[in-house]
Order: structure tokens, then sequence, then C-alpha cells
């Protein structure tokens, strides 16, 4: 088992694990924004409010969520030890305009991104998912179908503007972390060819554009058209 450990813990075996990590968080990301666009629908939040016990509910769904909390820190925790690992091996940080030349904006700043990304969670998690959950002084109604209405918190937090800033960096950030993330876990996989490696790019900038204007699209519409 020496081998698997030292695999993993070799600067190589960490970037596999992000992005093993990243590809799992990039799956569950299409799955969520698919039943939050339920908020779209015209029933006064009912199938946004079903969604909501389904993803709390459901046995399998339960025990995929504990994969997905494990799977964010890791990928959050080697993420960190990565970063720690480059500014060992280079302590001279290079001129600017030299590193412009060799790298985007979005892979140098995958670090700040992927804080940005951690914060803007915690953020989320405490407005919804721990409210829904533990409670925190908002006293939810029950709808027509006997479920906790979580689509009148939501309606409600987007009236705040500093509320409805604060996801749009956090969104952006987001963007831009899977601008760079998603054809990196592709290669860092092996998955680099000439036949398909445009595709897989193309994809990708497709996903990081679409995925968050996706989700963006909710507190912008709620803030202008529901305030």
């Amino acid at each position: 088992m020496s081998w698997i450990t030292d695999t993993l813990g070799s600067s190589i075996g960490k970037k596999l694990l992000m992005s093993l990590t990243g590809l799992f968080l990039i799956m569950f990301l299409v799955i969520h924004l698919i039943g939050n666009l339920a908020i779209f629908s015209s029933d006064g939040g009912l199938a946004f409010n079903s969604y909501a016990v389904f993803m709390t509910s459901f046995p399998l769904i339960k025990a995929v969520s504990y994969l997905l909390y494990f799977s964010f820190l890791l990928h959050a925790f080697y993420a960190f030890m990565l970063w720690i690992l480059n500014r060992k091996a280079r302590p001279v940080r290079y001129a600017v305009e030299h590193a412009n030349q060799n790298s985007s904006w979005a892979s140098r700043s995958m670090t700040l991104l992927g804080s940005l990304i951690f914060i803007f969670l915690i953020m989320h998690l405490k407005d919804f998912w721990w409210q829904y959950k533990f409670g925190g002084g908002y006293e939810f109604e029950i709808d027509a179908n006997g479920n906790r209405d979580l689509y009148k918190l939501v309606i409600l937090q987007f009236q705040y503007t500093y509320v409805v800033v604060a996801y749009l960096i956090g969104l952006a950030a987001l963007a831009f972390h899977l601008w760079h993330g998603f054809q990196s876990a592709f290669q860092t996989l092996g998955l680099n060819h000439d036949r398909y490696t445009p595709a897989i790019k193309f994809l990708g900038i497709l996903y990081a554009i679409v995925v968050p204007v996706g989700f963006a699209s909710m507190p912008v519409y709620i803030y202008f058209f529901m305030n």
C-alpha cells in the first residue's frame, strides 16, 4: 500500500485527486442548476420546494451529498497544498509581463478564485442550507404540498442588494475557476490529444459561461423583477 500513499502524497498525485474531485463537483453543479431552475416555474414555488425536499431527504441523494462535502474539502485541501509547494519551489515571483506570456490570468489566479468561491459557498450554505436544515431565526411557512417554503426565503434574500452583488462576485469567480479548471482536469488525467483537446477546451469554455450565468439568472431576475 506504500505506493498508493507515495503516489497520493506526490505533486502528481495531488493534482490527480484535484482533477477527479473537480470533475465530480462539475457534474454536481449541472444537477444543482437544473433543480434550481424550478424557481422560475409559475406555481408559486411548489416545484422548487419539492426539489429542496428531494435533495435533503432522499437516501441516495443524502449519501451522495456526504461524498460531495468530502470531495469539496479534499479539493480545497490539495489546492492549498499545491499552492504551498509552488510557493516553495518558486520563492521569487516572475515578472508580470513574463507570467502573462506563459499563462492566462485565470490559471495564475486559481488560489484567489478558489478562496472567493469558498467564502461564497459558506455564505450560500448559511443563507439557505443551514436555515432549511437547522433553522436560524427564519420561520418557514408551509406550502400547498405540505413542504417548508424555501422558495419564499430565496425571494426574500435576493431582495437585498449586497446579497445579490456577493452572489454575482462569487459566480464570476466560479466562471473563471471553471474556465481554467475544466480543461486542466482532463489534461491532468492524460486526456490531451490534438484530435479531442479542442473539443474539451470548447466544452470547458461553454460550461464556464452557461453554468454560472444560469445560477446568476436567479438572483438577478428576483432582484429586478420580483422586488
